[in-house]
């Protein structure tokens, strides 16, 4: 809905763009002949240059502009002409100037240079043509259409300039908006495969280390390999549901329920778990909060990196009024495998003003997220 509304506002800007420069153009044209028509076929005749000029302009909106334009240049240019060498008008050359600019504007940027370089010669001749006609005074002739043509063709191009400068900024902000899309896409689709990794990765670790646990105690507790089947079993449910939230953009995370998770997980595993809680009240981030969703994520994502990659015997995690603080032992001397999840984690906590630090030193691997704003709005 927000880019149909850019496209339509961009719509609106180019129709203004071009009739303040059509209204523009008009004026200019009706000043010419008010001032430079002495009799009603001179006037005709200007007329009839301006209006080949604003049909031209016209045809910019059209699907094929050439069609347009050329004919109405070609008018243009017998206008000039004409007036140049039958009436002596030399404000004749104000069509030519304009229908000439929205001609080369329209064309490849290969062959602009040639048109151009051949409308000037025209104009060129035809003004030698005038001098040679009037010997006498050649150079008055010379002067005034020199200066004459020169300015109003001026004149009508700096308007129909103006008209392309804006065209292009308007395309450049339709490329702009365009590539903001696709990287919109592109986006949510790395943020969608990253919680889709945090649900299935996770899930898959967690139930590896519960069927391990069940067959080394198949023989010899059977109950507890009945309860460990029956969690993998709800474990496999939640995490059905939890796909399906994710697809349908439903899903949230609970720092609470994330916390018990990870406290039984390390437990099962065999692992110490310290919990401590710095936050007085015990007034951590929400978990209804997107600070909070976000804390769940690191903490689920590294409860598995423990599991998958760690040899740790004790963990603690620790509560803080801004973050979440995890610490286990057991990291390998040459430190851990390259974490992909905590990465994506990074970008995403930075974008909503947090910071994610990892750090690996003596055998302990700590993992911190924080949210500093959160300290300061209390």
């Amino acid at each position: 809905m927000t880019f149909e509304r850019t496209e339509v506002t961009q719509g609106h800007l180019r129709s203004l763009n071009l009739n303040i420069v059509f209204a523009s153009l008009s004026a200019v044209g009706a000043l010419l002949i008010t001032i430079n028509a002495e009799n009603l076929w001179q006037a005709l005749l200007l007329a009839l240059g301006l209006a080949a000029a604003l049909v031209a302009l016209k045809a910019w909106s059209v699907e094929r502009p050439l069609l347009v334009a050329l004919p109405c240049l070609l008018i243009a240019s017998g206008v000039w002409l004409y007036g140049a060498l039958v009436t002596d008008t030399a404000s004749a050359a104000f069509g030519l100037a304009v229908a000439g600019a929205v001609v080369v504007f329209q064309l490849p940027r290969r062959r602009r240079a040639v048109v151009t370089v051949g409308l000037v010669a025209f104009v060129v001749v035809v003004i030698a043509v005038r001098v040679l006609m009037s010997p006498d005074d050649a150079g008055g002739v010379l002067l005034e259409y020199a200066v004459g043509a020169t300015s109003v063709s001026v004149a009508g191009i700096v308007f129909v300039s103006l008209n392309q400068t804006l065209a292009g900024l308007i395309g450049e902000l339709e490329e702009a908006r365009e590539r903001d899309a696709e990287l919109a896409v592109a986006r949510e689709r790395v943020r969608f495969a990253g919680d889709l990794h945090d649900i299935q990765g996770h899930t898959l670790h967690v139930v590896k280390l519960k069927v391990a646990l069940a067959r080394k105690l198949l023989r010899s507790d059977t109950d507890q390999v009945e309860r460990e089947l029956g969690e993998v079993y709800e474990l496999v449910g939640d995490t059905i549901s939890q796909t399906k939230e994710l697809a349908y953009a439903q899903r949230r995370l609970n720092l609470s329920a994330e916390l018990e998770n990870a406290k039984n997980l390390f437990e099962a595993a065999g692992i110490r778990v310290d919990i401590d809680r710095d936050a007085p009240n015990d007034s951590g981030p929400g978990p209804a909060t997107a600070a909070g969703e976000l804390l769940g994520q690191v903490l689920r994502e590294t409860t598995t990196n423990i599991l998958r990659h760690a040899r740790a015997e004790r963990v603690r995690i620790t509560l803080s009024e801004s973050g979440i603080t995890v610490v286990n032992d057991g990291a390998g001397e040459d430190g851990p495998p390259e974490l992909r999840g905590l990465s994506a984690l990074r970008e995403r906590v930075e974008r909503d003003g947090g910071t994610l630090t990892v750090e690996h030193e003596d055998g302990r691997f700590l993992t911190a997220a924080a949210f500093p704003q959160r300290k300061d709005d209390r």
